[in-house]
């Protein structure tokens, strides 16, 4: 499981190389209460950045997700 730290990092991250720069509401809201699958937690980073999952450009929703299942694996690696 990604721990507030991990998704701290990430959506740093994810601001920094893909402009996903989420509110500090919003980001808050996913550090406390992470979504527990990497495509959830994809929804929910497009959805609190005010876009459409469903519609969105597929690269850019392939280059989040792939950040997203990175920071996921590293912390499970992490945890073993």
């Amino acid at each position: 499981m990604i721990n507030e730290k991990e998704v701290r990092d990430l959506l740093c991250n994810l601001c920094v190389e893909l402009g996903f720069c989420l509110s500090p509401e919003d980001g808050k809201r996913i550090e406390e209460d992470p979504p527990s699958d990497v495509i959830t937690f994809t929804d929910a980073v497009f959805v609190a950045e005010g876009l459409d999952p469903s519609t969105a450009d597929r690269h850019l929703y392939r280059q989040v997700r792939d950040m997203i299942a990175e920071a996921f694996r590293r912390a499970e690696y992490d945890g073993a």
